[in-house]
């Protein structure tokens, strides 16, 4: 496959155009589930496990996609994995609009995640990629990239509630399969709009005859901190909003809430790009990590307005920059032929972290102590994290 070097002509609206792959592979693909879960568990009576298990289903698709990738990813090339990955989604996304048997949903969200992990890891090697081209802003764009998740996120918020309410007026049988129509039109758009600005960027050089060799013994602290990441944020994630309508904040709040949370993701970028380029070990990822431990655990504790919408901002503006510190920790720590690997690695035990949050936070949910405990035993996992992380310290200088 042909290769070049050159950089693309407008690097932000590129690395704006590439983070439209995070915003369908976690924002419309998987965090949309937190907004659907209250009108599905009660119109199909499930269990608050029972519906945890949903997005852990998600994560399984997410974990066998993430080892499946690399052989992928050499066989098709990173930008025809990418876009694959976005149209698979996008039918995926569909058809969970046209099924209401609870197995064929469990399906379609193995399904999904399979394909979101394509999207993720793909655009995280382009992410990277670009930003070797441009040393000085590399955090930057790499955070850009994640952070596009936000834009997922805050266009779920506004399309889900909306199309739930047209469904309801047309007295749809279940009206939460009209949002997932809506999600994957949305999903099929984003794909379109980020096809030929993520072709620019070029394919990574393939110097078959350099190791692609990654030591996971070298990065042990981190990746066990970022398991434990995947375990906490996700219990917030799917159940944040059936807490908040639990305590009986009113729809449009909880629609502005998840829409902040969502830019703020797309600000996170920004905030803390500094950070990402400047420690080269664990630092960043302990950070944030106990950043994320602290505001989890609020709407436990209270139903105080101003508190939740902090919470929900501050998590917003921290919990997709973990995910890029640890692109940002492969940056700087491995030649670039071992970026994939790496990148792969750290994908694959955040989904076996999100494997077990959902249905560990669901289980407890179910019990006498409800969703605040469930979040508290989030909170727990994050602290957790956090401290194994601080344990990583840089390697040796690589010749990138």
């Amino acid at each position: 496959m042909p290769t070049h070097d050159h950089s693309p002509a407008h690097p932000l609206a590129t690395a704006l155009a590439l983070s439209l792959g995070a915003a369908v592979a976690l924002g419309l693909s998987r965090f949309s589930y937190g907004l659907l879960l209250p009108p599905m568990r009660a119109d199909l009576g499930w269990s608050y496990l029972l519906a945890g298990a949903m997005n852990t289903f998600n994560a399984l698709g997410y974990f066998l996609g993430a080892l499946a990738t690399p052989a992928l990813m050499r066989r098709l090339g990173v930008w025809r994995l990418l876009m694959t990955g976005c149209v698979l989604a996008s039918i995926f996304m569909l058809m969970s609009g046209l099924v209401s048997d609870t197995t064929a949903l469990f399906l379609q969200r193995v399904c999904a995640g399979v394909a979101s992990a394509f999207i993720f890891i793909a655009g995280g090697v382009l992410a990277a990629r670009l930003g070797s081209m441009h040393s000085q802003r590399a955090g930057f764009y790499i955070g850009l990239y994640y952070g596009g998740t936000g834009f997922g996120i805050a266009l779920s918020a506004l399309l889900v509630p909306a199309a739930l309410a047209a469904a309801q007026e047309h007295g749809a049988a279940h009206a939460w399969q009209w949002p997932w129509l809506a999600l994957g039109l949305a999903c099929l758009l984003a794909t379109a709009i980020m096809a030929l600005p993520a072709k620019g960027i070029g394919e990574a050089p393939r110097a078959l005859d350099t190791p692609r060799r990654f030591a996971w013994r070298d990065f042990a602290p981190s990746l066990a901190g970022y398991f434990m990441f995947g375990v906490g944020y996700i219990g917030y994630m799917t159940f944040v909003i059936a807490l908040l309508k639990q305590q009986g904040m009113p729809p449009t709040l909880i629609t502005v809430f998840y829409t902040l949370l969502g830019l703020a993701v797309v600000a996170s970028s920004r905030i803390w790009a500094r950070m990402l380029d400047r420690y080269k070990g664990g630092e960043s990822l302990a950070i944030l990590n106990a950043v994320l431990g602290v505001v989890t655990i609020l709407p436990a504790l209270t139903s105080y307005v101003p508190v939740v919408f902090l919470s929900g901002l501050v998590f917003g503006a921290v919990f997709l920059s973990v995910v890029a510190s640890t692109t940002a920790l492969v940056r700087h720590n491995l030649p670039q032929q071992s970026w994939t690997a790496g990148i792969t690695a750290y994908t694959t035990v955040f989904a076996l972290g999100q494997i077990v949050g959902p249905i560990a936070v669901g289980w407890i949910a179910d019990g006498p102590a409800g969703l605040e405990r469930g979040l508290i035993a989030s909170a727990i996992a994050l602290f957790i994290g956090a401290a194994l992380a601080a344990r990583q310290k840089a390697l040796a200088p690589a010749a990138l």
